[in-house]
């Protein structure tokens, strides 16, 4: 009972001084709100790039390592097809696609509009492994394209539109220079990629198009990159080890001179370096509520001191020491708990009108708003704990005669 009339004289008590006790809060109600917002923010942040990661999940990029070769490398330190194939063979089971990298710039002209393509090559069935791409008309690059170096291309549905003013242009020709050699790429397929925040980044002003891989080298050239899909269930960390690690041993270099990197370890490194930035930032945000602690020892300073005859009138009346310390801590910790909840209702929103306008779906963690009401909580007690204990310590018949 004697806790209910505590809350009840607490609430009653910040239900006068309304002003004082909003101003009292801002401090919690700022730090919590920005604390909240940045975590909520943070955990989008990491939702949406694991989301984009997905259709990467077993991606390996195995490359030279730049740093062993002194600033030069020599025809041989490059992947051949027979180096590829040899790979295939070595790991059957754990390479699905694999492909030298080879790409090319190229301006194109139908009728008076221009535009810019970057060229990517791939092989056989790409876009079953990559799954942003979504064919929408024609076909995909198959095995009868690389092998027999055809001068095909998909394109993007944003370039036909522009180009030829439809979406569907299967058979229509593109004139490019690979190269060095002006071409007539004949279009087999369209595309669009899935929407996604990396998409929305896309302002390079080119339109990206794919062609096989074969188009876009010269007959028996080597490549410093080998673009594979590894096998999904198993570590990809391990694989791309075992690769690097294979392709020194068949091309007799020292180790380390080829290595590989997955995108699960670069999923790992982007979380890492969003999740220290979310902590650095919140930290600093978090300061606020030191302030907003300072703000409410204040305010129930002066509070004791305003209350200095009420106090009086209670312990005459056989209030005890420990009646008046509860009844002071339970009032800062209320108005704690309150700026906790109105900062936390705040930091939601913020969060979830930033996320929407970017286009990533809001990630709230409950027991991140559960820690934040609970520390606002503990804010006011810690804060609370000086002007209470003066409170209770006042002598009765000196605080009757206080005016």
């Amino acid at each position: 009972m004697l806790l209910i009339e505590n809350i009840k004289l607490a609430l009653s008590a910040i239900r006068v001084n309304k002003m004082r006790s909003f101003l009292t809060m801002l401090g919690i109600i700022i730090g919590i709100s920005s604390v909240i917002a940045i975590t909520s923010i943070g955990d989008s942040a990491k939702g949406a790039v694991s989301k984009e990661f997905e259709g990467f999940s077993s991606y390996v990029y195995l490359m030279i390592n730049w740093q062993m070769t002194d600033g030069g490398i020599n025809e041989s330190d490059l992947f051949t097809t027979d180096d590829l194939e040899a790979l295939k063979e070595r790991f059957p089971e754990d390479i699905r696609y694999a492909v030298p990298t080879s790409s090319a710039n190229s301006e194109t002209k139908i009728g008076r509009l221009k535009a810019k393509l970057n060229i990517s090559g791939v092989g056989a069935n790409y876009n079953n492994f990559n799954t942003s791409i979504n064919l929408l008309y024609g076909r995909f690059v198959n095995k009868t394209d690389v092998d027999g170096r055809r001068d095909s291309i998909i394109i993007d549905v944003e370039a036909a539109r522009y180009l030829f003013n439809k979406e569907n242009v299967v058979g229509e020709t593109l004139p490019v220079t690979v190269l060095g050699e002006n071409k007539d790429l004949t279009v087999v397929g369209v595309y669009e990629v899935k929407k996604s925040i990396f998409s929305q980044l896309n302002n390079s002003g080119s339109y990206t198009c794919y062609a096989p891989y074969s188009t876009l080298m010269h007959p028996g050239e080597g490549s410093s990159y080998i673009e594979i899909y590894a096998n999904e269930n198993k570590n990809q960390d391990e694989q791309a080890k075992a690769f690097a690690n294979y392709m020194v041993k068949i091309k007799d270099k020292q180790p380390e001179f080829y290595t590989a990197e997955s995108a699960q370890s670069q999923l790992s490194s982007i979380n890492q370096v969003l999740g220290i930035l979310s902590l650095a930032i919140g930290a600093i945000a978090a300061i606020s509520l030191l302030v907003g602690g300072i703000g409410i020892m204040n305010i129930m300073l002066v509070s004791v001191t305003e209350r200095t005859r009420e106090i009086g009138i209670r312990k005459s009346l056989g209030a005890r020491t420990n009646d008046i310390l509860t009844q002071f801590l339970i009032e800062a910790m209320i108005l704690s708990v309150i700026g906790g909840i109105i900062g936390t209702g705040l930091g939601i929103g913020i969060a979830t009108i930033g996320m929407t306008v970017a286009g990533i779906d809001i990630v709230i963690n409950p027991i991140v708003i559960l820690m934040a009401v609970s520390f606002s909580a503990c804010v006011g007690i810690f804060f609370g704990i000086f002007p209470a204990r003066k409170a209770a310590k006042l002598d009765p018949i000196e605080a009757l005669r206080f005016e």
